[in-house]
């Protein structure tokens, strides 16, 4: 069966962000339920490092789901899953320290962090209109000639709009490592793991890492597919 590049990208796209997310699941389900010898929960931990580094500013708060533990800067508060919050695995610690490493890079305003919320409109405005506004310009054919003899292409811009939530993607990717980089290192100083439990709580970190490596690499394969069927129908 023949394949051509524009789908063999899709393919690997879509490979990938399965074999991150099965590998996340896989490592988050090993120390999911490896009780850590200090017998904190999520929450405990949470609250540990925050007083650590000396932020009074930010809460702690339990959502729903399971690995739906995030930062939010609007309401300054660390949101565990209920897994994380009331759980006292190395899992649990590991993604604690992680969210509270994003509070952290709020408190001393890290510029990749600032430069990643100040892009969020715009990429959820990317991910949502711009593969719509590619097919669009296809299908109905939305090329106008220009009095200057260039030809302006609706396709084209979709795909600069779609770049946006590509750049979100990629800057993600340092602001993720560095909080979970914060994380092992208050982790190991302030004595809450050592030893196989950091390197288990590191081995689960990574795997959460690759999860946004792979988003990161399927957006720019999407990309490049667009960029390549844009091109042969602009040769038609």
């Amino acid at each position: 069966m023949y394949l051509d590049t524009s789908t063999v990208m899709l393919l690997i796209g879509a490979a990938l962000t399965l074999l991150a997310s099965g590998f996340l699941h896989l490592t988050y389900n090993k120390y999911k339920f490896k009780p850590a010898d200090n017998g904190y929960t999520g929450a405990e931990v949470a609250e540990a490092i925050l007083r650590a580094e000396n932020i009074t500013d930010v809460g702690i708060s339990q959502v729903s789901g399971d690995l739906t533990d995030h930062y939010d800067p609007r309401s300054k508060s660390v949101c565990l899953s209920q897994s994380v919050f009331n759980m006292h695995s190395i899992a649990a610690v590991a993604v604690a320290a992680h969210e509270c490493g994003h509070a952290i890079q709020h408190h001393e305003e890290y510029a990749p962090l600032k430069f990643r919320s100040a892009l969020v409109p715009y990429a959820n405005l990317g991910s949502k209109l711009g593969i719509p506004i590619v097919l669009l310009g296809w299908y109905l054919g939305l090329d106008f000639h220009l009095s200057n003899g260039s030809v302006f292409s609706v396709a084209q811009l979709g795909i600069w709009i779609f770049a946006i939530a590509i750049l979100f993607q990629i800057v993600t990717l340092p602001v993720e490592v560095d909080a979970s980089n914060r994380a092992l290192i208050i982790l190991a100083r302030e004595g809450i793991l050592d030893g196989q439990e950091l390197k288990g709580a590191r081995r689960m970190l990574t795997a959460a890492a690759l999860t946004y490596v792979a988003a990161a690499a399927s957006a720019v394969l999407q990309m490049l597919r667009l960029i390549l069927l844009n091109g042969r129908r602009s040769k038609r």
